[in-house]
């Protein structure tokens, strides 16, 4: 346990980290670990305010994480809560006020406005007892959000209500954590601003769902990947939060490509196809071009490699991004770019291929129905050693259930 003094001392450092994070989801992720470490609580749950619900964002549970095997993930369902005072985040959204409820079991539903869920408990074989819900301001004190921690711990492990004295540490913390988040949802709706140039554009395949996933999915079949490889926690977290950001612009090409070619439904001719590849370098080229931060210089290595075979025989092959042209050296037998081969891709370009094949074989396309999840399952299967990364592919069956939990999270909008 920590005493006062340390723990104003780590909400100083921990500001100073998440001042630093880009990506909302690394970011929701740091924030409730450190909220839950300075509460000493089991499990909780971070809501974004999105119109009159509240969006279930990011959750932790320790208890039912033991759980599971080793390297699995909790897995929540995607919910909303209207903001109202019918639950305890909806009233602690309404009224912008902190709530402690020592056992939410024992509300008098007479006496308060809201009441407590227990199909929650029930569906995941869980008590909650002690919850502190708090709002998340920004600095116009506008709620943006709310942070709800379950069942505080003893030096024992026995839950507890929550500390008077960490109370108001955990409150100063979620203003910085507040701020933080609003930092990272303009990051992401920068990102997403440019995705819907593409959609705009009519280009149905390119929509905000669509790179969302692309870029949860890449996370996690990175991270299963690299913690099999033995890599460092930490650099795994750092590429982690570049990797989801500039995973979602790897077809930002597309834009210099013609619309009658984008929008084409059938099959393209040999020309077609020729310059429906250049979008690989002209993504590179556009992002490269306006580079300002490592996530858009990563976006461009992706964008450039996302569509190369990890036995030779993808796309661009060994270019220069910025021009274009075949490397020297690099030429193959009719003087082309030869196609990078196997750990010549680069990891972020062979992780990507992976999580935008799977998606795009899962979703609707003008020219083919969606396939059955067994049936895109069995062409990923297919394509390892061949064109995917096998460790990769390994590394993806692995967090399947995570992929699944995320395509719930990110459902395309009808």
């Amino acid at each position: 346990m920590f005493n006062d003094h340390q723990k104003l001392q780590q909400i100083i450092d921990l500001g100073m980290e998440i001042a630093q994070i880009q990506d909302l989801d690394v970011l929701l992720e740091k924030i409730l670990r450190a909220a839950r470490k300075l509460a000493n609580a089991d499990a909780g749950t971070i809501y974004i305010k999105s119109g009159n619900y509240l969006k279930f964002s990011h959750t932790q549970n320790e208890t039912l994480q033991k759980r599971l095997p080793p390297g699995k993930k909790f897995i929540y369902d995607a919910a909303s809560v209207p903001i109202d005072h019918n639950s305890i985040a909806g009233h602690v959204a309404s009224t912008g006020e902190t709530l402690d409820i020592l056992d939410v079991y024992q509300l008098n539903t007479d006496q308060v406005p809201y009441a407590f869920d227990r199909s929650y408990d029930k569906n995941a074989n869980y008590r909650t007892q002690s919850m502190l819900t708090i709002p998340l301001k920004n600095n116009q004190s506008q709620v943006i959000g709310v942070m709800q921690l379950l069942n505080a711990q003893n030096n024992e492990g026995k839950v507890v209500p929550f500390s008077e004295t960490d109370i108001p540490i955990v409150r100063v913390f979620a203003n910085n954590a507040a701020m933080a988040i609003e930092r990272a949802q303009m990051t992401r709706t920068e990102i997403l601003g440019l995705v819907r140039v593409l959609t705009e554009l009519r280009d149905p395949e390119e929509t905000e769902a669509h790179v969302n996933r692309v870029g949860a999915f890449s996370a996690e079949i990175y991270q299963a990947w690299a913690r099999k490889k033995g890599l460092h926690r930490a650099d795994i977290e750092t590429n982690v939060e570049t990797l989801r950001m500039a995973a979602m612009l790897h077809d930002l090409g597309k834009l210099a490509v013609p619309y009658s070619i984008r929008e084409k439904s059938g099959k393209f001719t040999a020309e077609e196809y020729e310059v429906m590849k250049q979008h690989t370098v002209k993504g590179a080229q556009m992002l490269l071009k306006s580079a300002q931060s490592e996530y858009e210089e990563v976006a461009a290595e992706i964008a450039l490699n996302h569509h190369e075979y990890w036995n030779g025989t993808g796309y661009p092959g060994h270019v220069n991004p910025e021009t274009g042209r075949v490397l020297p050296g690099h030429e193959d037998g009719q003087g082309k770019p030869r196609g990078k081969r196997g750990e010549e891709i680069p990891v972020f370009g062979r992780v990507v291929a992976i999580a935008d094949v799977y998606d795009s074989l899962s979703c609707h396309r003008a020219f083919r129905d969606a396939l059955q999840e067994t049936d895109v399952l069995k062409t990923l299967e297919k394509g390892a050693s061949n064109r995917f990364d096998p460790d990769m592919i390994k590394a993806f069956f692995a967090t399947r259930d995570t992929i699944r939990a995320i395509v719930q999270r990110f459902p395309e909008k009808s």
